[in-house]
């Protein structure tokens, strides 16, 4: 079984572990989970659609990301996360830029953060491999296409990871 390490309200470890995706969390209890946004020197981005069998949000556009592993960092996991589902190695990308943001759903007992990556890595469509068990197809994409996605009801979380394509 997967573990996710706890944090507490300020991001600092608790030492306590959780089972993946066992939403039984306390108040003030979160775990991190990390977004790999992958941008083309032609300012185009890859943008991954969930599958339509996914529990949550099914054929939804995304950015590539998950859970962050017990003992393991938040650089750690977005690249292993990007490279697990588009087949993209970005540990050697240039990182542009970075941000967190939080998130908390007390009636879910579902708390979290998000540490949320742009890299800048010249790719093609013949590099991209995706994962058949997460994701559906991929798309390279301007900004304006992400934000009618967005527009339609279609794109995860783009309102708070909108930051991270402002430069």
């Amino acid at each position: 079984m997967e573990q996710w390490d706890i944090y507490d309200v300020n991001k600092q470890k608790t030492g306590r572990l959780m089972n993946r995706n066992d939403w039984h969390m306390k108040p003030g209890d979160y775990h991190l989970t990390v977004l790999g946004l992958v941008e083309r020197s032609d300012g185009r981005y890859l943008i991954t659609k969930r599958r339509l069998d996914k529990e949550w949000a099914p054929g939804w556009w995304e950015v590539p990301g998950g859970g962050v592993h017990a003992g393991e960092s938040s650089r750690e996991a977005v690249n292993r996360e990007v490279l697990e589902e588009t087949g993209l190695d970005v540990s050697r990308a240039e990182l542009y830029k970075t941000f967190t943001y939080r998130r908390e759903s007390p009636e879910e007992q579902n708390n979290y953060f998000v540490d949320v990556y742009r890299f800048r890595m010249d790719f093609t469509e013949e590099d991209v491999k995706v994962q058949p068990e997460e994701v559906s197809g991929y798309e390279i994409a301007s900004l304006e296409e992400i934000r009618a996605c967005a527009d339609k009801g279609e794109f995860l979380h783009f309102t708070s990871i909108e930051e991270i394509f402002r430069d």
